[in-house]
């Protein structure tokens, strides 16, 4: 039975090229080299989450959208997102896009769309749940780390950022 979603999913196509995208092995090359996790936002956060004496899992994968870091005996889950792949300030960048966009702006736009499904998902279950651009990391870890602490903490009514 496929799945009921309140909103309509956004279809990507193809990426090969019956659907008309080629790939030289020089860009082939450089995608390999994209992490998906443990990137130095992620482990800069969760070393310092640590070092505060909390303990979580990563890359939890029994719970929907595989948060980055899940810390289940406070029902939270946080999630580190690159700019590019979540869409970080779409409305310019998308714009910016030069090569092959019919396949990326709606590959973007479905990232987009998940991440606010997976969210609701896990707030239906309970979770409270953060997300951090992964520059906001940089620029701000003990910020971000602040907010997840008072939440931790219970003395805040921050209820994460979607």
């Amino acid at each position: 039975m496929a799945k009921k979603y309140s909103i309509d999913r956004i279809i990507v196509p193809r990426f090969n090229e019956a659907s008309g995208f080629y790939t030289t092995p020089e860009r082939s090359k450089m995608m390999a080299k994209i992490r998906g996790k443990n990137t130095k936002p992620e482990l800069a956060f969760r070393k310092a989450l640590w070092k505060l004496g909390y303990r979580y899992r990563i890359d939890y994968k029994k719970l929907i959208g595989k948060p980055d870091i899940v810390l289940k005996k406070y029902k939270t889950a946080i999630f580190i997102d690159g700019e590019y792949w979540h869409g970080y300030n779409w409305a310019d960048r998308k714009a910016s896009i030069k090569t092959n966009a019919a396949f990326w702006i709606p590959k973007i736009e479905r990232n987009m769309q998940r991440d606010l499904e997976v969210s609701m998902a896990l707030k239906n279950l309970g979770y409270t749940v953060f997300r951090f651009w992964a520059q906001e990391i940089k620029k701000d870890l003990e910020g971000c780390l602040q907010k997840v602490v008072l939440h931790l903490e219970g003395h805040s009514s921050y209820n994460g950022a979607t």
